[in-house]
């Protein structure tokens, strides 16, 4: 069972952490597009959201608080859903589907942490971390 926990917090850190690389790598580019979706301090909330992404990933994937990283993860995420793809502002259809599907990508992803968030802050036996929980529930 601990190698499938790994397997599966291995697929799911990569996502963050590639992400937070291109937060770092391409900061202009992204802060732009955060720009034309009004996000005040765009290249100063890119370069926030690339460090919450990049620590809990992090987190997760080394198993080093991981409830504390999954609850980045679901910082992070949350606001990006409804500040980034709100998609009920859109008027052309193409758009409001492209922006619900980045809208509901995001809201599972902060669903799946929230979960992690409490699996590793209730399993006592985590098996391949390198630390224990943070929190207790």
């Amino acid at each position: 069972m601990d190698i499938v926990v790994l397997i599966g917090r291995v697929l799911f850190a990569a996502l963050f952490l590639i992400s937070a690389l291109g937060h770092f790598t391409r900061t202009e580019a992204m802060a732009g597009y955060a720009q034309s979706k009004h996000v005040p301090m765009a290249k100063a909330a890119v370069l926030g959201s690339g460090v919450l992404f990049g620590l809990g990933g992090l987190s997760v994937l080394l198993g080093v608080w991981a409830d504390l990283g999954s609850l980045l993860l679901v910082l992070a995420l949350l606001p990006t859903a409804v500040v980034m793809h709100p998609f009920w502002r859109e008027t052309d259809e193409q758009n409001k589907q492209t922006e619900m599907i980045q809208f509901n990508k995001d809201m599972a992803l902060a669903g799946a942490a929230l979960m992690l968030f409490a699996f590793f802050a209730h399993v006592d036996e985590l098996g391949l971390t390198l630390t224990g929980p943070l929190f207790d529930l």
